[in-house]
């Protein structure tokens, strides 16, 4: 393998110097939600990415994480599972030749003599979510190739596929896909319908959804309640909630309603920030033949909490306690949360105590809360004590804790000793926890831990993403770097990646700017000048003392 991808490697690194040239934002806020547990015999599937190289199954390869994204001088070594290493040549050569013929990169595949399997190709697959061309060349390739070696791709990697072309907007291929899938009926399971279910869903293409889930008959597939319920989340995953609570009055007599199917309806109006639609549907549900469920309740309170109506939900937070409705964890946590957002801390420390005394276990999420605002008013005594209590418990911190833990952080000397404990109690790095880095050491001015940073994120198959462009690009437009920051949306959209509305707004803003800047330019030295003018440049901005002569 070393000799066949050695040119590759060559080309990777200078690549990567040529390519990365930094200068320097925000995380967008999610909002909670306890949707998960309303059905949970139903496994719901994200489509972000989770893999990372913080592994420590036997058998795996070693190779370095920390060491590029904490402190080159320090590395420490890691297990890789050994799929990766192919994965990450197969997807240096998709980089290099992007902008070759389909015929030319296939040649290169050819050349490669891989041995393909579903892990390998899902491992390519999952390095390429945010970039549609090369996955597709590649899958192509994958399906036909196989042909002649006995392969055939599984209904794994159809569905990572199909996941990835409705992610980009790319309905044509994608359906095109589907048809082919539907030929061979072992290729479409469950996965297959949630997956085109959400992606019709995040489009906005409401009717291809609904079009689409009575497709399950033709293939084979009940039309049960499951399904339909599967559909309703779906589009009040991407606030269509108006439209799933429309189709369960409408269905009702195909899909009689139960309190599942209400609850994923009142999630919907929760996420959605409507506390009057909320409680309009809340009273429907104690009106209706369904008795209200301990979810009923924890998304109702959700709801009131981010109402900023605080005082309710705790009141109903008690009446539950009181009528022997005992509420779980998800409750509880959603209570800590908002007393600690109203900086009531003591209060929320005073819940987290009557928890375990009420046999109701803190899960990670109720530490992380606590962390989360302890944080913030920097009582970091009381955070670390939490991390060791979490640690003797069993309950292991998260991505989302040290994301918190490395919010906080002063300087990039901090940075390693959090990486360091996360790795030590195995926890998995993320594409969030990598652009927070990125965003810490952009802010920072570290240009080299910025770049190993990136190089490792790439490595992993993690990125670089839509949220990673948005950070360069913004952080670009901040130090003065209009030229590099429109050079990088260029890359961006090359890729298919669809800009965040901010940033469209922004890189208007700059091409006027630009726009203005040439036409200012005496004539002649902007020509003169130009090719100087794009280079990244740490001294622009800062004007030189004048000399007099005596």
């Amino acid at each position: 393998m070393q000799s066949r991808f050695q040119a590759l490697r060559l080309y990777s690194r200078v690549n990567t110097q040529l390519k990365f040239k930094f200068g320097f934002p925000t995380q967008p806020r999610t909002k909670y939600s306890i949707l998960p547990h309303l059905i949970p015999n139903q496994q719901f599937h994200s489509t972000q990415n989770t893999k990372s190289e913080f592994n420590s199954r036997e058998g795996f390869e070693r190779d370095e994480f920390i060491g590029s994204v904490a402190d080159p001088g320090e590395r420490e070594v890691f297990r890789r599972d050994p799929n990766d290493e192919t994965a990450l040549e197969i997807q240096k050569l998709l980089k290099i030749r992007r902008d070759s013929s389909v015929s030319g990169i296939e040649r290169a595949l050819h050349l490669c003599k891989l041995s393909l399997t579903d892990d390998l190709v899902l491992n390519v697959l999952k390095r390429h979510r945010s970039d549609w061309k090369p996955a597709y060349v590649f899958f192509n390739w994958a399906s036909r190739c196989g042909i002649e070696s006995g392969y055939s791709p599984g209904c794994g990697v159809h569905n990572e596929i199909l996941d990835i072309m409705g992610r980009m907007r790319r309905f044509h291929e994608m359906t095109q896909l589907f048809d082919e899938m539907s030929k061979r009926k072992d290729l479409v399971n469950e996965r297959t319908f949630g997956v085109l279910l959400n992606r019709y869903a995040a489009a906005h293409k409401i009717e291809e959804a609904v079009d689409f889930f009575y497709k399950r008959r033709e293939l084979g597939f009940e039309l049960d309640l499951i399904a339909f319920q599967t559909l309703l989340m779906s589009l009040c995953r991407y606030k269509h909630v108006e439209m799933a609570e429309f189709l369960l009055h409408s269905k009702k007599n195909e899909f009689p309603p139960d309190i599942r199917s209400m609850n994923i309806i009142l999630n919907g109006w929760c996420v959605l920030g409507s506390l009057r639609e909320a409680k309009r549907f809340w009273n429907d549900i104690i009106r209706s033949k369904c008795k209200p469920d301990k979810f009923t309740y924890g998304i109702f309170i959700n709801s009131l909490t981010k109402a900023g109506k605080l005082s309710t939900a705790v009141e109903l937070f008690q009446a539950m306690w009181e009528k022997g409705c005992k509420p779980d964890v998800a409750i509880c946590n959603c209570i800590i949360d908002a007393l600690c957002f109203k900086k009531r801390i003591p209060e929320a420390l005073e819940v987290f105590r009557e928890m375990n005394e009420r046999d109701c276990q803190p899960d990670v999420a109720t530490y992380n809360s606590l962390i989360k605002h302890l944080c913030k008013i920097q009582r970091f005594r009381k955070v670390y004590k939490l991390l060791d209590e979490m640690e003797q418990m069993g309950c292991l911190p998260n991505a989302r804790t040290y994301v918190y833990l490395l919010k906080s952080t002063k300087t990039a000397e901090e940075v390693p000793r959090i990486l360091e404990r996360m790795e030590r109690n195995g926890c998995q790095m993320n594409s969030d926890s990598y652009n927070l880095i990125l965003k810490l050491y952009m802010d920072w001015d570290c240009e080299e831990k910025l770049k190993s940073t990136l190089d490792e994120m790439e490595r992993n198959g993690m990125g670089p993403d839509q949220r990673t462009y948005t950070v360069i690009i913004h952080g670009l437009y901040d130090k003065g770097r209009i030229e590099d920051a429109l050079s990088y949306f260029k890359q961006m959209t090359s890729m298919g990646m669809v800009p965040e509305p901010r940033t469209m707004l922004l890189v208007n803003a700059m091409n006027i700017k630009l726009k203005e800047k040439r036409e200012a330019e005496p004539e002649g030295k902007g020509l003169g000048n130009n090719a100087d003018s794009t280079r990244p440049s740490s001294r622009r901005g800062k004007k030189k003392k004048k000399t007099t002569s005596a």
